[in-house]
């Protein structure tokens, strides 16, 4: 063990120049008592630590650690990362010229500790002039695997994943919103670790894997947003899925009401999924623990706590990576486990930056120009062969989305009405025709603009914030 960590101290061999050298090294692990073990280009310091008793951490343990200058290592970044609290494990990616790769993960021993890391060493200048990042590191065990057939179900869609790939630990699959009886055409896989998941996606990944004779879309599903207990132990709004269409909100109410009338502040229900408002949080827990897996019109419903986000910052963010559609459009309260595709609660191949809660112009993006030489080859290309983060706006994002959920393009009908001071002011009502029905047949925001194109951006964003 002696010489591994001697190894794994100077770095395969390569010396290191300045003060961080193999005997500062040594040094922390003789103080610690912990091993380093240096493999596939990370230095692993702990996991587990001396006296470690029991199975890893739970989820939401570790952070990411970004911006790290690349001749800093363990002996300087481990004291700082101990101020949070006990380290599990702290990996540091290498280079083989023995510099670090500028990034690390760091594994406590509780969320609260991971949390905390975040909250006191983000923006940390751990030297002069030198500021790292630190954000919670996801450990991601689940693939989004879409273009499945509807007809197919939970236990046909689990034999055929266990047998083409290794490690499976369960599927999520959503009934269809109009046919309980079809799924919606995509299922989440949730595998046992990380590597199997990363193994699995490797394997189904090409693009030309079929179950069932269909070509099937592979990518990872976005991860939960994680919520402290803190927050989550004030939270008396509901979230309920798998509702009937036409299930209305003075229904859901009633429903809610019927195990302590009046408890029950207000509904607001989008396609099939609600939110159900409370008074008092002891009302919706216990509402909860009755409600769940009751029938409401005849459809199974499952219900849970809606977890909250930050409404201002929510629209800043990234809306595929931040914002679930389980979230209402100003409530701010994303679901648990819901979406069309890709995520847990989001469309899929929609990645848009909403710079205002009201704001209908195009989305803030980096825009780079490059210079078109004499000679340059140009090859003709599909527009949805793209991804999603070549669109910066809204309506290009709902075309896109349409075409990859194999609907008809979204159609757009013009309405103008006049202000009090005289000026024009528009709005345009958006039928996507592949899903309308009675109950939404089209989607029309609550805002007004004086520009077609601001108009046309406000409620295409509306559309995709609805549809889900």
């Amino acid at each position: 063990m002696h010489e591994e960590n001697k190894a794994a101290a100077n770095g395969r061999g390569k010396i290191r120049s300045g003060t961080q050298n193999e005997a500062a090294l040594l040094a922390l692990m003789e103080k610690t008592g912990y091993s380093m073990v240096q493999e596939n280009g990370q230095r692993k310091f702990g996991g587990p630590p001396p006296g470690w008793e029991g199975p890893p951490p739970p989820r939401g343990c570790e952070v990411f650690v970004g911006k790290i200058p690349r001749d800093m290592y363990e002996d300087e970044l481990v004291p700082v990362f101990e101020r949070a609290g006990k380290i599990y494990e702290f990996r540091l990616m290498m280079e083989f010229s023995g510099e670090n790769r500028g990034y690390a993960f760091v594994m406590y021993t509780t969320k609260e500790e991971a949390q905390l890391a975040i909250r006191i060493l983000n923006n940390y200048e751990i030297r002069p002039g030198k500021f790292i990042g630190v954000c919670v590191s996801l450990d991601n065990c689940r693939l989004f695997i879409g273009a499945i057939p509807k007809e197919k179900k939970k236990e046909e869609i689990l034999n055929e994943m266990k047998k083409v790939t290794e490690g499976v630990v369960d599927v999520i699959v959503y009934p269809n919103a109009t046919d309980k009886t079809k799924n919606r055409g995509f299922a989440f896989v949730e595998y046992e670790s990380h590597r199997a998941a990363a193994m699995a996606r490797r394997r189904l990944i090409p693009g030309t894997f079929q179950l069932w004779g269909h070509t099937i879309q592979v990518d990872w599903a976005d991860p939960e947003k994680e919520v402290d207990e803190e927050t989550m132990q004030r939270v008396k709004v509901l979230y309920v899925r798998n509702l009937m269409i036409s299930t209305t909100e003075d229904t859901i109410k009633a429903e809610f009401n019927k195990f302590k009338p009046g408890v029950v502040e207000r509904v607001k229900k989008l396609r099939d999924y609600a939110f159900v408002h409370f008074f008092h949080r002891e009302d919706a827990v216990a509402a909860m623990s009755v409600m769940n897996g009751k029938c409401i019109d005849g459809a199974s419903i499952e219900v849970t706590l809606a977890k909250p986000v930050n409404k201002e910052s929510a629209w800043k963010q990234h809306f595929n990576g931040q914002i679930s559609p389980g979230s209402e459009n100003l409530l701010g309260f994303p679901n648990k486990e819901d979406g069309l595709q890709k995520s847990l609660g989001k469309p899929a191949c929609l990645s848009l930056r909403l710079n205002g809660q009201h704001s209908p112009g195009p989305p803030e993006v980096e825009r780079c120009t490059y210079s078109f030489f004499p000679g340059i080859k140009l090859t003709p290309i599909s527009v949805y062969s793209l991804k999603s983060s070549h669109f910066s706006s809204a309506a290009m994002h709902l075309d896109y989305f349409c075409n990859k959920n194999n609907w008809a393009p979204p159609e757009y009908y013009l309405y103008s009405t006049t202000s009090q001071d005289g000026k024009i002011l528009l709005v345009y009502k958006v039928l996507i025709p592949s899903i309308a029905d009675g109950s939404q047949s089209y989607f029309m925001p609550d805002k007004l603009c004086t520009t077609v194109e601001g108009a046309k951006e406000l409620a295409a964003q509306f559309t995709l914030l609805h549809l889900a």
